[in-house]
């Protein structure tokens, strides 16, 4: 009895601002897609002036959200590799890329031809063709990761770009992916055989829930300890080897789990937009995910979520001036970095003094 009164007497569970963050992140983004809803945009125009409701209703169809979502949770496999480890890399797009007509294949053709045999296998179901390229992602992760990460700074880098550029260029000439065309009309499929993923709603929530998982995977990893080692490592590398840590193979597994969740995201975006091309492979891309994570908020958890969300919308909204978009992305880089260094959840944290 002794032991229940005083079991009972334990202090309440504390949430974190991290937490609260995580449910407030994830109740806006189910909340949102409703708003479309053709009964529900009567009542909304009886409470919420037109204009804030236009801009409102833009960030609610699915399909906006699921792109957004699929660059969120790249900007998070991105911001694990240079916001707790320290590493720039400007080859990512690689990953994302790459996994991109892995999953693309997969989904419209399955046949596998190698450059001695072929494995004929049939467009396979989304889950199993998501599955196959986050793991083909996380073979290239591995293979560049086991040639860069032997050097710091900008020759890895340097390298990273190098080696992503030539498979750029790979994906220019190979005949499965079909040049500068792409691999188009990419089939949705049935998930598990059961969900229509053709129907918006459905696909979104799988979107969904993919991207809340990776999100809550790469918490786990941030928070383990072996989380709090890759933060060793970018704090003073020479002090975590001198503590008896194998930093390169830290920084190896750090970068393949990196290149892993940005082959996910690549797989997942061909299945919602059902196309793979070389948009998603080439620089640009590297250098886009590169400024989402810092005007969101390098080495913060919500920071390349809010900085996909941004530069997306931005994208959407900007997308009539045609080349100037550039201009205006590379203006608002040079203002976050001279005016806003922590980025807009960096900032805001350091403002509520709270962990983001």
């Amino acid at each position: 009895m002794h032991r229940l009164s005083n079991a009972s007497k334990l202090p309440p569970v504390r949430w974190s601002s991290d937490r609260i963050a995580f449910v407030v992140m994830t109740a806006v983004l189910i909340i949102l897609p409703t708003l479309t809803h053709p009964s529900v945009v009567p009542v909304l125009l009886h409470l919420v002036p037109g204009p804030v409701l236009a801009i409102v209703l833009s960030f609610a169809y699915p399909v906006f959200l699921m792109k957004a979502l699929c660059f969120a949770l790249f900007a998070c496999a991105f911001n694990l590799l240079i916001g707790y480890v320290g590493l720039l890399s400007f080859g990512h797009a690689l990953f994302f890329g790459w996994a991109s007509y892995a999953s693309a294949h997969l989904a419209k053709v399955g046949t596998i031809a190698l450059p001695f045999f072929a494995v004929r296998l049939g467009p396979l179901p989304p889950e199993l063709a998501i599955v196959g390229a986050t793991l083909f992602a996380a073979v290239l992760g591995l293979i560049v990761g086991a040639v860069a990460i032997r050097r710091q700074g900008i020759y890895f880098a340097m390298i990273t770009l190098a080696l992503a550029q030539m498979m750029y260029f790979f994906a220019v000439q190979a005949p499965f992916t079909h040049g500068e065309d792409g691999i188009q009309a990419v089939p949705s499929g049935k998930l598990l055989g059961l969900f229509d993923l053709g129907n918006q709603r459905v696909m979104y929530v799988t979107v969904l829930l993919i991207f809340l998982g990776s999100f809550l995977l790469i918490y786990r990893i941030i928070n383990s300890p072996f989380g709090e080692v890759l933060k060793a490592i970018r704090e003073n590398e020479p002090r975590a080897v001198s503590l008896g840590y194998k930093t390169d193979r830290y920084k190896l597994v750090a970068f393949v789990l990196s290149a892993t969740f940005a082959g996910l995201a690549g797989a997942t975006k061909a299945l919602v937009v059902q196309l793979a091309s070389l948009t998603d492979v080439d620089w640009p891309m590297s250098g886009e995910v590169i400024l989402m994570t810092l005007v969101g908020g390098l080495g913060t958890l919500f920071g390349p979520v809010a900085g996909a969300f941004f530069l997306v919308a931005l994208e959407y909204y900007l997308s009539t001036i045609g080349q100037w978009f550039s201009v205006v992305q590379g203006a608002i880089f040079v203002v976050c970095v001279l005016l806003f260094r922590r980025g807009i959840i960096g900032e805001l944290a350091q403002l509520l003094r709270v962990k983001l």
